[in-house]
């Protein structure tokens, strides 16, 4: 259902939602605008919603957390592009075969991530936890409900235990985790955050004190998920939170640095002229997303975003791309390196267990009685360095007129210097110099 990434791109119609939800029909004021500080009125418009776009039937209790449905449904599609991009294939889509496993922390009376996750994507399955035992049985409904109890299992669990319980779970990995964290630190600090707030919240606050208030708040629950990562390493590929504070997510990401980790992902979440929220993603694994996917918080510290893994270059107008693929694949079917190239998308991928082109690899090698006896037939088990190569042409008012693009993507390794280093080999190859 790859439609669901444009469902909510402009604001919602409440007019035409009234029109095919007689129920929410029933909160709409004269002027068909909805009050969101009517409670009654924001869980049916969730549970409207879900029905109409997403064929989605759950019940809400009056006392728990209504989660907006736009906001969630981005937080599902940054993972679907997470782990599109993050895969050793040519093409950077979704591939409808692939199985995938995830948790998602703290679940609520909706289990909506659950939900969606399967309902967007049909080989998704999920483990979904709560330490609330309301939100564990609503959810149970909730999901049986819609006829899902195969693909989602929910679990109570306790504050004091793991997050990531593979084992009691037994699960022996998992593609991600997900988690919505409580936001505050205490009773007083939710409410200073709610008379600081200069517009309307996207939903009326009526969750319990169980969802919403944790000590030490956000940053310091999602600080123990970074802890408690580190044990599992990549068990789990993915590991992500959303995050209520732009100051969260600076304050973590200095905490992922502080304990090595360069494989992160950042972004924000805007959903009209709603509240903002933003989410954090990291991997121990060397697996890397997209630049788009990695850096999409706009004016975030610069040294604190993660490194940028692709490389542009435009060569001279005149330039064919037939020419800079044929040169370009000449050089790299000499390496002693795995290379594919697919002419229908004019992409290929390359993995090396080592630095192959520089200089002092040919040296090293020639010691060593080694030939450059070219490519290999199958990628190596131990990857020092993958990357993708797009080349195409750009547009413009006739071909000898267009310039030709060239994009070297880092998609596994953690040293930037290696990447860095094939990117100027391969820019001076591929321009002749």
């Amino acid at each position: 259902m790859e439609q669901a990434r444009t469902l909510y791109k402009n604001e919602i119609d409440f007019a035409a939602l009234a029109l095919q939800s007689r129920e929410f029909a029933k909160h709409l004021r004269f002027n068909d605008q909805l009050d969101f500080h009517d409670e009654a009125a924001v869980r049916q418009l969730t549970i409207s919603l879900l029905e109409r776009d997403l064929g989605l039937h759950v019940e809400l209790p009056k006392d728990r957390l209504c989660p907006p449905v736009p906001n969630r449904l981005n937080y599902i599609i940054w993972i679907q592009d997470l782990l599109d991009t993050s895969t050793a294939n040519i093409r950077e889509h979704y591939d409808p075969d692939r199985e995938v496993a995830g948790l998602d922390v703290g679940t609520g009376c909706c289990s909506i991530y659950p939900l969606l996750g399967c309902k967007v994507r049909p080989r998704w399955r999920f483990i979904a936890t709560d330490i609330d035992e309301q939100n564990v049985k609503t959810a149970r409904e909730n999901v049986s409900r819609n006829g899902l109890d195969s693909k989602i299992r929910i679990i109570k669990t306790n504050a004091e235990d793991p997050f990531f319980g593979l084992n009691v779970f037994k699960q022996e990995k998992l593609d991600f985790t997900m988690c919505n964290p409580p936001f505050y630190a205490s009773e007083h600090d939710m409410l200073s955050s709610a008379e600081t707030k200069s517009h309307v919240p996207f939903s009326a606050c009526t969750g319990a004190a169980v969802e919403m208030i944790v000590e030490g708040g956000e940053t310091a629950f999602v600080a123990r998920m970074i802890e408690e990562s580190r044990q599992l390493q990549d068990r789990i590929q993915w590991y992500t939170s959303m995050l209520g504070k732009l100051s969260s997510i600076t304050a973590l990401v200095e905490v992922l640095i502080e304990y090595g980790n360069n494989n992160y992902a950042v972004t924000e979440f805007v959903q009209g002229n709603k509240t903002k929220r933003w989410a954090l993603a990291w991997s121990w694994g060397d697996r890397r997303p997209s630049m788009p996917v990695a850096r999409n918080i706009p004016g975030f510290p610069r040294h604190l975003l993660p490194f940028p893994a692709e490389f542009t270059f435009t060569l001279p107008t005149g330039t064919h791309v037939d020419s800079v693929v044929a040169s370009m694949n000449a050089e790299f079917d000499t390496l002693p390196w795995f290379w594919k190239w697919d002419k229908k998308l004019s992409a290929g991928v390359g993995f090396a267990s080592e630095n192959v082109w520089s200089r002092q690899a040919r040296r090293k090698m020639k010691l060593a009685g080694q030939a450059r006896s070219g490519k290999l037939d199958t990628a190596p088990t131990e990857v020092e360095l993958g990357v993708r190569i797009q080349v195409r042409l750009l547009s413009g008012t006739g071909e000898e007129a267009r310039e030709v693009q060239v994009t070297i993507r880092w998609i596994q390794g953690t040293d930037s210097v290696i990447f860095e280093s094939f990117c100027g080999m391969a820019k001076r190859k591929i321009e002749g110099k």
